[in-house]
């Protein structure tokens, strides 16, 4: 709870004026029976005509006066909620957009949609109602109760036996529904990582035909999901019925000792008729409140599972304060990447995953990585841009460590082109500008030229302004990888690392590419890393790696002798072009 009023004590006057406002129209709702029981026990007995027109005119003035202070309420608590909520899901959002590599990978894309989603939905549904609710229907039932002892005593002890009864069941009701609730929202993350597999992995999947696995797996997740909700919800049924039972018995009751009462004259009729609309109240009320308190533990479930990913610390990397490259650059002397005796095991790995890698790269140079799959190639990748910390050695970046410097003087040095192109959804010139916003047209057109990308682009009747649609669905893959390395080259950084960003690109296509990125005006240190010996051929190093670690450093002429698993590379690919 007090993770909650920390975001709507932004607005104390809303989450006041609301609950004042429901309990004014609580206020005019418990006059309502007293005036009624008058117009059966002195109006109609008299045939006084002018005294029921008299107090009906006072039960209209009750009805509208309760229903404007109602849509004051409803204003106010609604104003509470959804602008308490938007400030959560901001917060929220920006502190998941601080996690590192490490914590996403941790916590997982699902379990953070959800949070942002149905978990901050469910606490703005909370938070309203308990507004509306919290001081009305409880003000209501203790007050219908009061009112009863007003009337009568005697017939309002049913009152003082019914209510107990009524707090123990939704107590219990409460206690046994909330962890029900969090597993629930388990459930759901488990459901939604599965439907955001399958979405993404279509492909994959079709080309396997594997639709009958992920559909099993979908229906297992969607069958616990929904055996916990009717768990959750057959305890929650039973909330009605016992109230209503009990409330109804007590009706009976009241019917019962009041009429036997008035027989003998100790009661009017008009008091018996009080005390029932005073126990139908507490009916209706008491319903409500069961709702608010189900939905309330629905709330608070999803509050702590928010509250659990807010408390996260998002990067535990060691950052230093170097945020001004510039004056580094100017150090021509020094190299632009090197590593030396570098290790690194990921977060809860078991094993290394590079082991003892040592290279250099000289500013305005060209370094080649190659390898099999899962030999550690995007590793280092992610190191130099400082994605983990390193568990051993040193990674350097034009002679400081990767650690001294802020993610912001690596996000301007650095400009890595990953393996799986990603575009978003707007203009080409929308995603261009991702890397650099004040970047002009010509700057554009500069980088979609070397990037080999102006042709198709100037074909497109909007050029620059032509539409991108969601992960640049409307492009080729070959298109959006070019694409995806014009939005790097806009950003003009002194490192640009192309993580096997060109294996859509035909052989012509990439050999130009290559071309065009050795004649960039800004000569940046260049990072090559593929599968294709035809790629890393022409760099001045060439790193091979097996198993994570160095089974091959030097120029490529050389490392064809030296190398017998960079021979085989090469041997294999051009035998098979040749063929």
């Amino acid at each position: 709870m007090k993770f909650i009023w920390k975001y709507l004590s932004e607005y104390k006057k809303e989450a006041i004026l609301a609950p004042m406002f429901k309990m004014l129209e609580a206020f005019f709702e418990l006059l309502v029976p007293l005036f009624v029981a008058r117009i059966i026990d002195i109006g109609i007995p008299g045939k006084d005509l002018s005294y029921v027109l008299h107090t009906t005119i006072y039960l209209v003035i009750f009805a509208a006066a309760g229903y404007g202070v109602a849509l004051l309420a409803q204003y106010f608590s609604a104003k509470a909620a959804i602008f308490s909520a938007a400030s959560l899901r901001k917060d929220l959002f920006f502190h998941i957009q601080k996690f590192s590599d490490a914590k996403l990978d941790l916590v997982g894309s699902s379990s953070l949609l959800t949070r942002l989603t149905s978990d901050v939905n469910q606490v703005q549904n909370g938070v309203n109602m308990f507004l509306r609710l919290f001081l009305r229907s409880p003000f209501i039932v203790f007050g219908a109760a009061v009112c009863a002892f007003t009337v009568d005593v005697k017939g309002a002890l049913v009152f003082a036996v019914a209510l107990p009864l009524l707090i123990l069941v939704v107590w219990l009701v409460m206690k046994s529904t909330l962890p029900r609730y969090k597993s629930i929202g388990k459930r759901l993350e488990r459901l939604t990582l599965s439907v955001n597999e399958n979405l993404t992995g279509v492909r994959v999947i079709r080309a396997f035909g594997n639709e009958h696995i992920q559909r099993r797996n979908f229906r297992k997740a969607t069958d616990q999901l929904c055996n916990e909700q009717l768990c959750a919800g057959g305890i929650q049924s039973v909330l009605g019925p016992i109230t209503l039972g009990v409330v109804n018995l007590s009706a009976v009751v009241i019917l019962w000792i009041g009429g036997i009462r008035v027989n003998i004259g100790e009661l009017s009729t008009g008091e018996v008729v009080a005390l029932l609309n005073y126990m139908s109240q507490i009916l209706v009320e008491l319903l409500k409140l069961a709702n608010l308190i189900i939905l309330l533990t629905k709330a608070l479930a999803s509050s702590e599972r928010i509250e659990k990913i807010m408390n996260i610390d998002p990067d535990e990397r060691t950052k230093g304060e170097i945020t001004d490259i510039k004056e580094i650059l100017d150090k021509k002397e020094v190299p632009a990447v090197a590593a030396e005796n570098l290790r690194f095991t990921y977060p809860d790995g078991n094993e290394e995953t590079l082991s003892d890698i040592s290279f250099t790269l000289e500013q305005g140079g060209v370094l080649g990585i190659i390898g099999g799959t899962g030999s550690g190639k995007s590793t280092i990748a992610k190191l130099i841009g400082h994605s983990y910390d390193i568990t051993g050695g040193s990674v350097k970046l034009f002679g400081k460590e990767v650690s001294d410097f802020s993610d912001h003087a690596i996000a301007g040095s650095v400009a890595l082109v990953p393996q799986h192109a990603q575009l978003f959804k707007g203009t080409i010139a929308d995603n261009l500008r991702m890397s650099n916003e004040d970047a002009t047209d010509d700057e554009l057109w500069e980088a979609l030229e070397a990037a080999q990308a102006a042709d198709f682009v100037r074909q497109k009747p909007d050029g620059l302004n032509s539409k991108v649609e969601r992960g640049g669905s409307n492009f080729s893959g070959g298109q959006r990888q070019r694409l995806t390395i014009a939005r790097a080259l806009v950003k003009k950084a002194p490192v640009v690392i192309l993580d096997d960003s060109a294996s859509a690109l035909d052989m012509a296509t990439e050999k130009a590419l290559r071309e065009a990125l050795k004649n960039l005006s800004w000569k940046p240190a260049l990072i090559i890393i593929s599968q294709r010996a035809s790629s890393v051929m022409a760099a001045d190093n060439i790193l091979v790696l097996e198993g994570g670690e160095t089974v091959g450093y030097g120029p490529g002429d050389e490392l064809l002798h030296s190398c017998p698993v960079y021979s085989e590379i090469y041997h294999t690919q051009f035998e098979e072009v040749a063929s």
